[in-house]
């Protein structure tokens, strides 16, 4: 009986492949990549076409050892590496390492780990594709050209254990152009008017001051305010104009990598590491009891919304028997990828609809749970048919001053029984009131109840958050749905920037590499190079560029750059530590702050004599409901951060929920926040209150 050898990267996944092939095959796991470039030589020889130079990964000896030993007892080898660029080349050096033949039709690739699809590759391998391979030997290359000469640089110039790289750089360099920018911001001062206005029946809503004469009114400063204010007594309030419409609201398309960690990031505070690890989890196969392992989504590195036809077609017929025919549109929803999209696999998303997160919960860790079912909704959402949402305007006239206010209900749910988005917090004090307005006729009378005038700034450019960078590398073309998290964690773990709450901030260190590379190395950071560099590795992939010469013509100007960096730049130096009044309660030394990976701490100088450090407790405003001391943010060893009264250890009160600046209408605590998939939750921070108010859609009314 002629037996095969299937190959894969996990455990995991050799487990699940397991349940779906016989005793014909054997699986084996290769525990990643087996070979590398060299970590203490530069490994590649730039005179001699970039020959790269692989050596084996330390530590996989004996794992190569296996495989060669396994290769001896099957008639042929199937290598079934994760169907992307990386898997080509892992599956390209185990063929190297396993002598098969470059012509042996030895690749098999699944977008989904289910037993059709399996079988299916199984019955079609193909040849190792040498474009695809050139395409990630080239990515590998090229980030060691950039890292193994600026690296060096940076430690000369800067300090010791510092890296530059092709995309964190340019990630980094985002970073510190927002900060820039924020640095010299100059906030303009402006003020809105809201009135609460009644109709006959007492119904009261509120209407915002939109226009005077015909025009629309912008308030300055107080001043003008108060000649308004004026202006409007004893004015008579009118509504002036209706108009109701149904506006049709569509679903989002199921998810790429970018919009899942993004997703995952603002709905469950995930990082994008800890999202692309579940990820690999719910791919792989976890096991299911009876079922045993079983993969529950789909490849889950993709640019692509496309979704198979076999896919939709079990969508519609599961929201057809579980929501009614009312809720599958007329057509099969197709979403438009993005126009630099590879578009090689699917979108993420369930391997089985059919398989709802409840059913598989009991199987699953929480967060395993949690990240299963956004995906889960998200899909069957993109399946479903529009909302429609009965909006209304009115126009309130007073005399030439015209006040607007809006309303909506819902007509029809569609996806929104499933999935509900969240919406943006709106910036610079334009944020709506979109309630439920009272019944108001033309030219209805309507009596003032209050006028409430306010102050506002405007903001500047926000910083970013984990979510929005990712998106905006995306948007600019800088590196692939593989590279995001690595890039994120790696600019974090590099101390170029830290997080805060869900705000990253640049250190002062990655302000100062970022100087230098600017000011020297102007491609390295810029988004457009780093984006047709992406380009080119494409039309490698594609067969239409030769790895080579991609190489060789960013390489020869570089290096110029390099020699006169060199030459020109002289010794950098931080910024001095500053000093405290704080006194070490160990050596009595005055202790200074420092920058760590989760942000400022104090700590001694004395270093490494006195190790004494502290943190720097982060005020949120807030007294504790317990003792009435200060709640102020804490973090856990692992830079999770939570909320806890500053006279801890007195005091026990802690949260993990979002302390808000709404007040408990039973006690006057303040609330805090918990959003779910398809809700928020404010509760009272009083443990002895119990006061709560759920608001859907995840936005508080």
């Amino acid at each position: 009986m002629s037996r095969t050898l299937v190959i894969v990267e996990s455990p995991a996944k050799a487990r699940t492949l397991g349940k779906f092939l016989g005793k014909k095959y054997e699986i084996r796991a290769s525990m990643g990549h087996v070979r590398d470039l060299p970590r203490s030589q530069f490994g590649v020889d730039v005179d001699d076409g970039f020959e790269p130079k692989y050596i084996t990964i330390r530590g996989k000896g004996d794992t190569i050892k296996e495989l060669r030993n396994a290769r001896k007892k099957v008639d042929r080898v199937l290598l079934a590496s994760d169907p992307d660029r990386e898997g080509e080349a892992i599956a390209w050096h185990l063929q190297h390492l396993l002598n098969i033949d470059p012509d042996e039709p030895c690749r098999v690739e699944f977008n989904e780990i289910t037993k059709q699809a399996v079988v299916e590759a199984i019955k079609n391998p193909r040849r190792i594709d040498p474009s695809r391979v050139n395409a990630q030997q080239a990515r590998r290359i090229l980030d060691r050209l950039v890292g193994y000469n600026l690296s060096p640089l940076l430690w000369r110039k800067v300090r010791k254990g510092l890296s530059a790289g092709r995309v964190q750089s340019a990630a980094v360099h985002l970073l510190c152009k927002r900060e820039r920018e924020i640095d010299v911001f100059t906030p303009e001062e402006f003020w809105n008017l809201t009135v609460t206005l009644a109709n006959a029946d007492r119904e009261k809503f509120k209407a915002r001051l939109l226009k005077q004469g015909g025009e629309k009114i912008v308030v300055p400063n107080e001043e003008r305010m108060k000649e308004i204010l004026t202006d409007l007594d004893g004015r008579t309030y009118r509504v002036d104009d209706i108009l109701r419409k149904d506006k049709t609201r569509n679903p989002a398309p199921p998810f790429t990598t970018s919009t899942m960690q993004q997703e995952a990031y603002r709905r469950l505070n995930f990082t994008t590491r800890k999202t692309m690890q579940l990820a690999q989890h719910l791919y792989e196969g976890l096991d299911l009891g009876k079922e045993g392992p079983t993969g529950l989504i789909t490849y889950i590195r993709t640019d692509s919304t496309r979704v198979s036809a076999t896919a939709q077609d079990e969508a519609r017929e599961y929201i057809h028997k579980n929501f009614g025919p009312e809720f599958v549109p007329k057509n099969k929803r197709v979403y438009a990828s993005k126009a630099k999209a590879q578009d090689a696999h699917e979108a993420i998303r369930p391997t089985y609809v059919s398989r709802t997160p409840e059913a598989v919960k009991r199987y699953l860790t929480a967060d395993q749970f949690r990240l299963y079912e956004l995906i889960w909704s998200r899909f069957v959402a993109s399946q479903m048919a529009s909302a429609v949402i009965d909006t209304t305007r009115v126009d309130v006239a007073a005399g030439d001053y015209v006040f607007r206010a809006t309303g909506s209900i819902v007509k029809f749910p569609g996806f929104t029984q499933v999935y509900a988005e969240l919406r943006d917090d709106t910036r610079n004090g334009e944020e709506e009131e979109d309630g439920v307005l009272p019944p108001l006729e033309k030219d209805e009378q309507l009596k003032l109840v209050r006028r409430n005038p306010s102050q506002h700034f405007t903001q500047p450019p926000p910083r970013y958050s984990e979510a929005t960078l990712v998106r905006t590398l995306e948007e600019l073309g800088i590196g692939r749905p593989s590279t995001y998290a690595p890039v994120v964690e790696t600019i974090q773990r590099r101390g170029y920037v830290i997080r805060r709450g869900k705000t990253l901030y640049p250190t002062e260190l990655g302000l100062v590499v970022d100087d230098l590379l600017k000011d020297n190395f102007p491609d390295i950071i810029s988004s457009e190079f780093t984006a047709e560099m992406e380009e080119k590795l494409d039309r490698i992939e594609e067969g239409a560029a030769q790895w080579e010469k991609v190489l060789a013509d960013f390489y020869q100007p570089f290096r110029q750059e390099v020699s006169k960096a060199e030459q020109e730049i002289g010794r950098l130096r931080l910024k001095e530590e500053e000093v405290t009044d704080e006194e070490c309660p160990r050596c009595g030394r005055n202790m200074v702050i420092k920058m760590g990976r989760y942000g400022k701490f104090l700590a001694c100088p004395g270093f490494p004599e006195c190790r004494h450090t502290k943190p720097i407790l982060e005020q949120t405003g807030h007294a504790c409901p317990k003792c009435g001391g200060r709640v102020v943010v804490r973090r856990t060893k692992k830079g999770k951060i939570f909320f806890g009264c500053s006279e801890y250890p007195k005091c026990d009160f802690v949260t993990w929920d979002q302390p808000t600046d709404e007040r408990c209408p039973q006690c006057n605590t303040f609330l805090v926040k918990k959003t779910a998939l398809k809700s928020a939750t404010y509760t009272c921070a009083n443990p002895e209150c119990g006061f709560k108010e759920r608001q859907a859609g995840g936005s508080k009314a």
